[in-house]
């Protein structure tokens, strides 16, 4: 019973260690802070994607964000239809689905990705001035 705990102790500190472990960059796939957003968004001529459902982001978004839903059934035209060569810039509510999506995008060809780090959840406690509220 004694090494049945011993082995049982060993094998979750490996799983908790394995599954802490952070994941490797991608290349060209970059994660930043919500001020080195906004200075990217003053900066550069990008495409600013809101992955969120169309609910979450009638609710409250970064102006001038398009919303492309990364649940959608269509989001994988949808992304088509956006330029590949102009960096995108993704966020959704904690980070996580824009995440995946900039995987995605990055394996369907876009050559620059910036996904915002905590997504909008970080933004707004940012002391950012262009956040759309619905009213």
């Amino acid at each position: 019973m004694k090494k049945m705990k011993s082995m049982m102790l060993y094998l979750l500190l490996f799983v908790a260690l394995v599954g802490c472990k952070e994941k490797e960059p991608v290349e060209g796939i970059q994660l930043v802070t919500a001020e080195e957003m906004q200075t990217i968004l003053e900066l550069e001529d990008v495409q600013l994607i809101d992955v969120r459902t169309p609910q979450e982001y009638d609710e409250i978004r970064i102006a001038n964000a398009q919303n492309i839903d990364f649940m959608s059934p269509t989001f994988d035209e949808d992304i088509a239809k956006l330029d590949k060569t102009k960096p995108v810039i993704l966020y959704c509510k904690s980070g996580r689905r824009s995440a995946k999506c900039a995987e995605k995008m990055k394996k369907a060809g876009f050559e620059k990705i910036y996904d915002l780090e905590g997504g909008i959840s970080k933004w707004k406690h940012s002391d950012k001035l262009d956040i759309e509220v619905k009213s």
